[in-house]
């Protein structure tokens, strides 16, 4: 139904019939270019928009809603719509989205990539985007060196945030984006949850622009990566970047490279971040001017966290030996940081003299970058000696030094106790020396420096091999209880047991893993008794009762028996057969048993697997039956603890 009512008359009358229509909850905002009115079911208003605008649903009911139409699209509509938008606007139609369209298959899940690097984006060519953002979703769109302006910018960002179109969005090398291009992609990434990285390199975040984002990731962000590497940060920006983030709990990764900080204010402002931000994992402050007065801020944010910062770049910031001495202090109280990345800086030995005593003192640095830190052999008998007290040091990088022979030698000393260091970074070709020699012996050097990382490599890959078994071997054990049988004979009831459970006859010789090396050697003494009874059953003595419940010898006691089958997980599934004696709630005579049960109790087992009572001087570890030990399952021998009586022993 077309209005010919004056304009001012019809705003007026939408913009009451909108106020009423929120009032009934059941409102529906649209665009179009025609201003006109429509009722399908439902109240719906159409606000006029500026000509040649997209039509964009806004819809109280979320996003999902205005996707229905995207449902079941082919490849052929997504590039038919595409092209009507673009002759509607009188733009320019892309031909790497036309190919890139094409290539796409499945159009159900988000898809791989959409690729726009390079091509020059105005304002209508986004907006004929939208023919495509409103029937597809991407986990990548790259808009980078896309010469986006102000315009452009606000219309894509108003598109992805409103489609959810990205879970990773590259906007960077875009410079004149402007305020407002930032103002939209705050408004983004605030009310975007699927938005998770964003890289906006070489695009400035100027003081008019940063209040917008800093209240974006205040707030409400669910970006767990930013990369701001050249943003002009440096100062008021930075300032509320960081006052921002110390509230946020969803950024895992900070990217603050090439933004020229400073010493002073901005490394102040980063120690307040640190101190406060416990969920920040990575931070890149590469080529800037932090210096050593820079670094003692830093390191102060450290101390404070107990958990948190895992990655810490310092790369190229004029680090001398006066900065290492305040970071050789902080490292004892750090907890999480793991990679430590202080290249490029002037460090010299005098400096890692001032970090070895830290690096040894702390418990948690895997990797160390001392890439072009002017160390020479004195400095690298410094690191020797680290190397040699660290239990947990994967990776270390010497490169670019003046290593020479003595430096060398001393590495190679430290790698034969070390073995945990996976990978050793030198240079490839020798450092020229007086004696010609020495070159050759370099060269032997580091061909051992290499095999010892390799020995360590495979040393570590077979404990993990063998920490997956043992995982394996120790998962929970089948138990299952039954009523004792008294009909039963004494002698045999342990072996019919076995077997019912499934447990291999005796002429079966199952397998059994141990679980440490002094097992081991106890179960290969005990290979041939383990021949002769393969299943053994482990019974407790009769007068053995749980804790607390002991009497003393000579008193009356009526005992209950439980039999408990105890099924190994590990190979040849392994059955034991465990009699829990119980006391009764009230004590009762006790009942009259044939005068050789327990002879004949002791004659059904095998010598070793007698188990007597403790006396009070021994320790109970050394008096558990020896099959215990040998049948390598940790959890048998705590469900054992568990089922039998006796005293907890703390070195059990």
């Amino acid at each position: 139904m077309k209005s010919n009512w004056p304009g001012g008359a019809f705003i007026k009358l939408q913009l009451l019939l909108v106020i009423f229509g929120v009032m009934l909850g059941d409102v529906i905002l649209g665009a179009s270019p025609e201003g006109s009115v429509h009722v399908l079911g439902t109240w719906m208003f159409l606000l006029p928009r500026p000509s040649g605008a997209g039509q964009r649903w806004w819809s109280v009911c979320g996003p999902g809603a205005s996707r229905k139409e995207a449902q079941n699209v082919t490849v052929d509509e997504v590039i038919g719509a595409y092209k009507q938008a673009c002759q509607k606007l009188n733009c320019r139609q892309i031909p790497k989205l036309l190919r890139q369209l094409q290539e796409f298959t499945d159009l159900g899940h988000r898809i791989d990539c959409l690729d726009l690097k390079g091509e020059k984006l105005d304002y209508k060519t986004c907006e004929a985007l939208e023919e495509v953002f409103k029937r597809l979703q991407f986990r990548v769109v790259d808009l980078e060196q896309t010469n986006l302006d102000e315009d452009g910018a606000s219309a894509l960002f108003d598109m992805i945030e409103y489609y959810e179109s990205a879970t990773h969005l590259n906007i960077s090398f875009n410079k004149h984006i402007g305020t407002r291009g930032w103002q939209a992609a705050a408004h983004m990434m605030r009310k975007t949850s699927c938005l998770q990285y964003l890289d906006a390199r070489n695009t400035p975040l100027l003081d008019h622009s940063a209040p917008f984002v800093a209240r974006a990731l205040r707030i409400r962000s669910s970006l767990a990566v930013l990369h701001l590497e050249n943003a002009s940060l440096s100062g008021r920006p930075l300032m509320l970047l960081a006052t921002a983030l110390k509230m946020n709990v969803n950024l895992r990764e900070l990217y603050l490279a090439d933004n020229k900080l400073n010493g002073l204010q901005d490394s102040a402002q980063l120690g307040n971040l640190l101190k406060f931000n416990c969920s920040l994992q990575i931070l890149d402050l590469r080529n800037n001017h932090v210096l050593d007065s820079g670094l003692a801020y830093i390191c102060e944010g450290l101390k404070e966290q107990k958990k948190g910062l895992e990655t810490l770049v310092l790369w190229n910031n004029q680090l001398t030996h006066t900065g290492m001495a305040f970071l050789g202090m902080t490292l004892p109280h750090t907890h999480s940081l793991e990679t430590l990345n202080l290249g490029h800086n002037p460090i010299g030995n005098e400096g890692v003299r001032n970090l070895k005593n830290g690096l040894i003192g702390n418990r948690s640095v895997l990797r160390l970058g001392l890439t072009s830190t002017k160390l020479t052999c004195e400095g690298a008998v410094a690191v020797a000696e680290f190397i040699a007290e660290s239990p947990r040091l994967l990776r270390l990088d010497l490169r670019e030094n003046e290593i020479k022979t003595g430096g060398l030698m001393a590495l190679s000393l430290a790698l034969k106790v070390n073995h945990s260091l996976l990978r050793l970074d030198l240079d490839r070709e020798p450092k020229k020396e007086a004696v010609k020699s020495f070159i050759e012996t370099q060269k032997a050097l580091l061909a051992e420096i290499q095999n010892g990382c390799k020995q360590n490599f495979l040393l570590a890959r077979e404990q993990e091999e063998k920490e997956q078994r043992l995982q394996l071997s120790a998962s929970m054990p089948e138990i299952t209880v039954t009523e004792p049988q008294p009909d039963e004979e004494p002698g045999d009831e342990p072996a019919t047991r076995a077997q019912e459970n499934g447990a291999p006859g005796p002429g079966a010789q199952p397998d059994s893993d141990s679980d440490s090396d002094s097992e081991e050697e106890d179960g290969e003494e005990e290979d041939g008794e383990r021949a002769e009874a393969p299943c053994p059953a482990l019974v407790p003595p009769s007068d053995s009762l749980g804790p607390g419940d002991r009497s003393p010898p000579g008193s009356p006691s009526s005992p209950t028996e439980q039999r408990i089958s105890v099924s190994s997980p590990g190979r040849g599934h392994k059955v034991f057969v465990v009699t829990r004696v119980e006391s009764p709630p009230e004590r009762a005579e006790p009942p009259v048993r044939p005068p050789l049960l327990l002879p004949l109790l002791l004659l059904a087992l095998p010598p070793h697997l007698l188990y007597l009572p403790r006396p009070p001087h021994l320790p109970c570890h050394q008096l558990r039956p020896l099959a215990l030990r040998t049948q390598g399952c940790r959890s048998l021998r705590h469900s054992w603890s568990h089922l039998s009586q006796g005293h907890r022993c703390p070195t059990a």
